[in-house]
């Protein structure tokens, strides 16, 4: 490889074509490979050579778009740079390809190609010396002309101006500078041109100036183009030492480490300017002391720190949001308390419980101005409105309104925050919630607090403790902002379907409101008011197209939907007006048959859609009638019907009442008994608890059985001597549990013993104790309203439960005979036509003698 000449490179080279950049002699540069071609050339060559000759390989820069590749060889460049292979690194992420660093040595001129496949391979011609850049400029014997060497000294004065302008103290300058002394002249352009912030096509210019001096002449310019960028840079602001290491192009495991960076200073943002105005921001966000001596703490530490730190964007971020929080923003409360309760009136029909208190927390804002913010937890099934009603209350205070769900939540941190050693922290919800309405007192829902979690990172229940307590919530301390923040004049509100779910700590610092399912008077009502307008206003339709009379309202409620709230009886309005915007949009009929159907009272000032469908050549006539014929081509055949009077035909059936979550429901209860050794099986999916109440049943009714003239298969005096009994509830896939089922299952068992059938219209709940005593049950207004939707006449109640009664409304008081039960006779006498055998004799209690 050596010769007069000096060091030579084979003339035989394999090319790697190269999308990314532009090598140049004297630089190193790390390139990606992943095409198919330069893959052969690593694995082959680089991988599988022994010699230091396999290592050096020609760097040819391919001008083709990289994204309109294609497999045929483009055109070659005729100038590129022989290169020797100092690092090769193989990865499969995120697809196989090879990173290699590879050190530029000489120029090269391709003669012609002797192979495409599997990587190319080219006869080459040498155009620089080898030597000149290892040789120090006291060695160098080039007998420059007289134009080349004005060229070269420029140059070289232009490069030392440039190092003049940057600070010596950076390590990268002081490498800089060494180089610039010990390298020959005719290696600078080459070297500048890696270093400095250049285009691949200057740099492309540079590579293919084969003669020194077109190659000074075409470096230059872009070498004075740095000089005039940083001078532009220092006269607009005082230098940054960080800023020296951005100057020079220095990359990663070559002769200069490190980076590119612009000199123009477009992008650069002005440290000291940039501080103070942050420090005005702090002064003026009206903090509290302690959290202001924190923020000038950190901001202390931010001016003395360097931009390139990690944790000076942390810092930044952390003085940025303390600067944002409402510190000592407020609204002012809208104190009027008439327009209040109008404005509550008008949107939410009955919820009468919810807007006493509303107003009554108004009435002491008046009052008195430093009331702390109470906290209120509205508990009820879904769909009746408790969200919405979050949001009234925030519209009635003229307040800032923000919803935090919180079902599925088990991170302490979504409440708290994350502490700021930890990367990626942020503040928990509620200071994410202040952030965002940007005051101190807006109305705070916590919608389903009884879906919390609980996992390894803590509970979230246990975090909220501090955020609902008014004694501790003054100074609610984050862990990210690290400081106490005032809750105290937040209004927070939590929405849940159950109590049973929340700690009972937790549950201790709210005040419970129980909003229960809606009558069916309400439901239509509410369809009327708001449901029917919002759903016609959402379909693009008017009054005057759509009328759905009360009475189709009511079909809709009792047949198709069976639900506390309303969210299924909107959606089937909203079905209807879907049906009823197809025909608008029609616009046109079948045929002229309306002859044949007879007008209803309800077609006045319209026709029916049942009729609809019949019939085409005009528009039809507005508004369009919902009748339950219209109603049963839309939503189908009735989801539910009153099936109570039909089941209880048969001795051993009695009608329950249960609570869910989503309301009260009914529930029956079948019992069959049959030959066997006086076992009991029990089916549907029942706790422990409504186990324990079949047992119950089952004894008592056997203490009792000579009073109530109870027999067994046989006739015998013990109901359960060789007979089996098989109590069903049926609907098995709603977990029932609680026990409120004790009276039903006597009244169940009671009516198979004795082969009385319990009358049709009888519900019932109660729990019951050995000696026959019916205890009091919670749930009442949800299992009446239930009992009511049924179409149920009596309902038998714990006498203990008489005060629930006040809760129902009037309507339901009237259609309903309600039976107060103290014990078992009552209620078996309430359930039987004409009373049942036996109770009557156990009503008078016998007189007691002394035998003495």
């Amino acid at each position: 490889m050596t010769s007069d000449g000096g060091i030579k490179i084979p003339s035989r080279l394999p090319l790697l074509l190269s999308h990314e950049g532009v090598l140049l002699p004297g630089s190193t540069v790390r390139f990606s490979v992943d095409s198919p071609r330069n893959m052969q050339l690593v694995s082959q060559r680089l991988l599988r050579g022994t010699s230091l000759k396999s290592t050096i390989i020609g760097v040819i820069p391919n001008t083709r778009d990289p994204e309109h590749d294609t497999d045929d060889l483009p055109t070659l460049h005729k100038i590129g740079t022989a290169g020797i292979a100092v690092q090769v690194v193989g990865s499969n992420w995120p697809k196989p390809h090879y990173s290699l660093l590879i050190t530029g040595l000489c120029r090269f001129r391709v003669s012609s190609l002797l192979k495409e496949r599997p990587f190319v391979l080219a006869e080459v011609e040498q155009l620089d010396k080898l030597d000149q850049y290892t040789t120090p400029a006291t060695e160098g014997a080039a007998a420059e002309d007289e134009e080349l060497g004005e060229l070269s000294k420029k140059f070289y004065q232009a490069a030392v101006q440039l190092l003049g302008m940057l600070d010596m103290s950076v390590p990268v300058v002081a490498k800089f500078r060494r180089l610039l002394d010990s390298l020959p002249r005719e290696t600078l352009p080459d070297v500048v041109a890696s270093m400095i912030r250049t285009s691949n096509k200057e740099k492309l210019q540079v590579l293919d100036a084969v003669s020194l001096e077109e190659r000074f002449k075409k470096a230059l310019p872009m070498l004075t183009k740095q000089i005039e960028g940083l001078k532009l840079l220092q006269k607009t602001r005082k230098m940054n030492p960080d800023n020296e290491k951005r100057v020079l192009s220095v990359r990663k495991g070559g002769v200069f480490p490190g980076r590119q960076f612009n000199l123009d200073g477009e992008d650069e943002e002005e440290d000291g300017d940039d501080a103070v105005a942050l420090e005005k921001k702090v002064h003026g966000a009206n903090m509290p002391d302690a959290a202001l001596r924190v923020c000038l703490k950190e901001l202390k530490r931010l001016k003395k720190m360097p931009q390139s730190m990690p944790e000076y964007a942390l810092t930044r971020n952390y003085l940025d949001l303390m600067v944002e929080l409402p510190w000592s923003k407020s609204t002012k409360d809208c104190l009027d308390i008439r327009a209040a309760r109008t404005l509550l009136d008008n949107d939410h029909y009955a919820m009468d419980k919810l807007k006493r208190r509303v107003l009554e927390y108004l009435a002491v804002r008046q009052l008195k101005t430093s009331l702390k913010g109470p906290i209120l937890c509205f508990v009820g099934p879904p769909g009746v409105g408790k969200t919405s009603v979050g949001r009234s209350i925030a519209r009635t205070l003229g307040r800032e309104f923000h919803r935090i769900a919180l079902g599925g939540v088990c991170d302490q941190s979504d409440i708290r925050g994350h502490r700021r050693t930890y990367v990626g922290s942020m503040p928990g919800r509620i200071i994410n919630g202040l952030k965002t309405v940007g005051v101190n007192n807006p109305v705070f829902l916590l919608d389903e607090v009884d879906k919390l979690g609980k996992s390894l990172q803590g509970d979230p229940a246990a975090a909220l403790l501090e955020v609902l307590d008014p004694e501790q919530n003054h100074s609610f301390t984050d862990h990210y902002l690290n400081v106490a923040f005032d809750l105290s004049q937040v209004l927070f509100i939590a929405t849940a379907n159950t109590t049973a779910t929340i700690p009972p700590a937790l549950l201790d610092r709210m005040e419970v409101l129980q909003v229960p399912g809606y009558t069916q008077e309400e439901r239509v009502e509410i369809a009327h008011r708001h449901l029917i307008p919002n759903q016609l206003e959402q379909h693009g339709l008017t009054p005057q197209q759509l009328h759905i009379p009360q009475e189709t309202t009511q079909d809709i409620i009792s047949r198709y939907t069976r639900e506390a709230g309303v969210r299924s009886l909107e959606r089937k309005i909203g079905a209807i007006c879907r049906a009823v915007a197809v025909k608008v949009a029609e616009g046109h009929r079948v045929t002229k048959t309306e002859d044949l159907i007879p007008e209803s009272p309800t077609q006045q000032g319209g026709k029916t859609l049942s009729s609809l469908s019949l019939c085409k050549a005009a528009p039809p006539e507005m508004p369009i009638v919902i009748d339950h014929i219209a109603l049963k081509d839309i939503l189908g055949p009735p989801l539910f019907e009153m099936e109570v009077s039909e089941r209880l035909t048969l001795p051993g059936v009695a009608l329950g009442l249960a609570w869910t979550p989503l309301g009260g429901e009914i529930m029956f209860v079948e019992a069959s008994r049959m030959e066997g050794d006086g076992q009991l099986t029990l089916t549907g999916q029942l706790g422990d608890v409504m186990k324990e109440s079949a047992h119950l049943a089952i004894s008592w009714l056997r203490t009792n059985a000579k009073t109530y003239q109870l027999t067994n298969m046989v006739g015998s005096p013990d109901p359960l001597e060789g007979t089996d009994i098989h109590l069903h509830f049926p609907a098995g896939a709603v977990t029932k549990d609680g026990p409120s089922a004790g009276v039903t299952i006597v009244t169940c068992l009671a009516s198979l013993f004795s082969g009385q059938l319990v009358r049709s219209d009888v519900a019932m709940t109660g729990e019951i104790t050995l000696r026959g005593l019916v205890l009091p049950v919670g749930g009442i207004k949800d299992k009446v309203l239930a009992a009511h939707r049924a179409g149920v006449k009596r309902v038998i109640l714990p006498k203990r439960n008489e005060k629930d009664l006040e809760e129902l409304p009037a309507n339901v008081h009237v259609d309903l005979d309600f039976v107060l039960a103290g014990n078992l006779d009552e209620v078996l006498n309430a359930a039987f036509d004409g009373g049942f055998p036996g109770t009557a004799s156990t009503l008078t209690h016998p007189q007691l003698t002394s035998k003495l």
